[in-house]
């Protein structure tokens, strides 16, 4: 496995996990993930299979200036580059390839980007079903999340560098 930044030419393979892995009304939409990766191109990675090249999930984060998440950040035009957190807003894996620990390490290599920045954590929401896979992963439940991005409720999760 490899995990890269993402490219460009990434985003019709991204686009077609985040369908797979995400309501209509969850989803982001192509021009969302082409404006995040022009915002902040370090937040955004991919893990891939090395030999083949194939896609097989990604993290999308931005930076954040809070350690919440808030849903303008889903389909944010500009950015506080210097912003004291990141803030997740997709992590997604191809079905075939999840319960292999997949997102474990997209997640382990964004804490690294965070570190290297500077960033004091990172910031994200889950659905309540996926609270105890973000704990395994160093994340803190931080109560009901104010999002209500794509119609739902949310958990706020925390991991503190």
């Amino acid at each position: 496995m490899k995990i890269r930044r993402v490219t460009m030419a990434d985003l019709a393979a991204i686009m077609l996990i985040e369908r797979e892995n995400f309501s209509p009304k969850e989803a982001a939409s192509p021009q969302a993930m082409r404006r995040r990766l022009d915002l902040s191109p370090e937040t955004q990675l991919v893990i891939e299979e090395e030999t083949s090249q194939t896609l097989l999930g990604y993290v999308s984060s931005l930076p954040c200036p809070t350690d919440r998440l808030t849903d303008d950040l889903f389909d944010a035009t500009s950015i506080v580059p210097e912003a004291p957190y990141l803030a997740v807003l997709s992590l997604s894996i191809l079905s075939d390839c999840q319960g292999q620990g997949l997102g474990s390490l997209l997640l382990a290599a964004l804490k690294e980007v965070a570190l290297e920045q500077g960033r004091r954590g990172i910031t994200l929401t889950c659905h309540e079903t996926l609270v105890t896979y973000y704990e395994a992963n160093g994340f803190v439940d931080s109560g009901y999340s104010q999002s209500n991005h794509g119609g739902s409720s949310w958990i706020d999760m925390l991991w503190q560098a």
